[in-house]
């Protein structure tokens, strides 16, 4: 039977090499939520709350930010040579609708995905792209983050025309590094997962699902 199965996982690799080329990045499981890094927003009310659940496509994550800011965080190396590939699922159930996402009053959003590459000592130096379920720009949209240059806002999906509905999306990662930062990026030094409403004092719930890097 042992020799079965590792024929069989043989035979998965060389009948789909892309197989091979996923790096699954969360689990969302009870264990792992409570292994995660969480890291409250500076001046945040609350934290935004988060929890796990299940469906047909496998776990996701959920989360509730009710005038509140918190992340969770997960150091993990990915080497963008052989997976430079984001891909994330998403639904936004209650978006953010009428704020200003690139000012600093209005700088929240129902879902983010950062990716995080070290470049210095202190995490301040860090540079990031956040990669966001956005309630009010198009796709395509991207800006510097009204409080930091070192981390640029990208918008990958938008509720203006997918509000409570799944959607998955792709990013070249190891582009948009030099795309945004100027940066020949190999390698990435962690990932967060931040639902955030401590700005705008509004309320959203987002679900979190199939996070994972590919080679295309």
């Amino acid at each position: 039977m042992k020799f079965l199965a590792r024929l069989l996982i043989i035979i998965l690799f060389f009948v789909n090499p892309s197989f091979a080329n996923r790096i699954n990045v969360f689990e969302f499981t009870e264990t792992e939520l409570l292994n995660l890094e969480v890291r409250k927003v500076r001046g945040a009310d609350n934290k935004t709350e988060y929890s796990v659940g299940s469906n047909d496509n496998g776990n996701y994550l959920k989360a509730v930010a009710d005038n509140a800011a918190s992340g969770l965080g997960k150091e993990v190396k990915i080497d963008l040579n052989k997976t430079p590939f984001i891909n994330i699922s998403w639904k936004v159930e209650k978006d953010l609708s009428g704020i200003l996402e690139n000012t600093k009053k209005g700088h929240d959003f129902a879902a983010r995905v950062f990716v995080i590459k070290k470049t210095g000592a202190t995490p301040l130096s860090n540079r990031a792209i956040n990669y966001v379920f956005s309630s009010n720009n198009d796709v395509g949209f991207n800006s510097p983050s009204p409080y930091t240059k070192k981390s640029i806002d990208n918008v990958l999906a938008t509720t203006k025309l997918n509000l409570n509905e799944w959607v998955s999306v792709k990013a070249n990662v190891k582009e948009d590094f030099k795309k945004f930062h100027n940066l020949d990026v190999n390698e990435l030094d962690g990932l967060a997962i931040m639902s955030d409403t401590d700005n705008s004092k509004m309320k959203s719930i987002t679900y979190y699902q199939n996070i994972y890097f590919s080679a295309d």
